[in-house]
């Protein structure tokens, strides 16, 4: 698959494959990926490869070689699709990109996504306990966007850290940024996405709120137990007053 249009990004699967179980009488379909993109924009080259929208593996091209997007997955292996091969894609891609560019310039319309961020912590909060806000920005498309972080209303950046565009089945591309925090009372954190060119920003906002604990959730479900109980035998009783009247009138 590729596509181009006038802000000049070329994206192309190299790779798309269907595996489905043969057992089942609907099977799932999952899909390998592996796409190469190209754009005037930083960064200007972009390649990866996911399994189901979720990334496995990036290509770092100043460093010619493979980086898993976990610890725990194993080295690339050397002889598969070798740096030298990759880095000729990827000058054919931009050769490709400068000529689409040149021809459809005026004539097709501009492609752009609005991002769309969502916030959520890695684990549930405790306040005063350290823990990590996740960004998740999806729908984007150009691949360039900068994602930032600020508390109360000042940047943070210390910590900061962000993955690489992953690709996504409807062409588009989402990214995920990291900040550690240590969520206190009345704290307002917003991620900050701002596409390039246009300057455009989309923020989500993320307040802490502290949990109730069990033992004082399981005393509140008690105590409102025990009130509806009392309530239920008052409202027996007078229903049974009400009844020896009207049989005694």
């Amino acid at each position: 698959m590729a596509g181009a249009d006038r802000s000049g990004v070329l994206v192309t699967g190299l790779v798309r494959v269907a595996l489905a179980a043969v057992v089942s009488e609907e099977p799932p379909v999952h899909a390998l990926a592996e796409v190469l993109f190209c754009q005037a924009a930083v960064p200007s080259l972009g390649l990866a490869l996911a399994f189901d929208e979720d990334q496995l593996f990036w290509f770092d091209f100043p460093g010619s070689r493979w980086t898993p997007r976990l610890p725990d997955l194993p080295s690339w292996p050397p002889t598969l699709e070798p740096p030298a091969e990759l880095l000729r894609d990827a000058t054919l891609c931009q050769d490709l990109r400068r000529a689409l560019t040149a021809l459809v310039t005026g004539v097709v319309p501009e492609s752009k996504g609005i991002p769309v961020a969502d916030v959520f912590p890695m684990r549930p909060v405790t306040l005063g306990e350290p823990n990590t806000l996740v960004c998740m920005v999806g729908n984007i498309f150009p691949p360039a966007v900068e994602i930032s972080w600020q508390l109360d209303g000042d940047p943070v950046t210390q910590g900061v850290t962000h993955t690489h565009y992953t690709p996504t089945a409807d062409l588009a591309f989402v990214r995920f940024s990291y900040l550690p925090v240590t969520p206190a009372a009345g704290d307002i954190y917003a991620c900050v996405v701002t596409r390039e060119g246009d300057n455009t920003s989309v923020i989500t906002y993320w307040v802490p709120q502290n949990p109730v604990p069990s033992e004082v959730l399981e005393t509140a479900l008690c105590g409102a137990a025990m009130a509806l109980g009392i309530l239920l035998a008052l409202l027996g009783i007078a229903m049974i007053l009400v009844a020896r009247r009207s049989t005694h009138g």
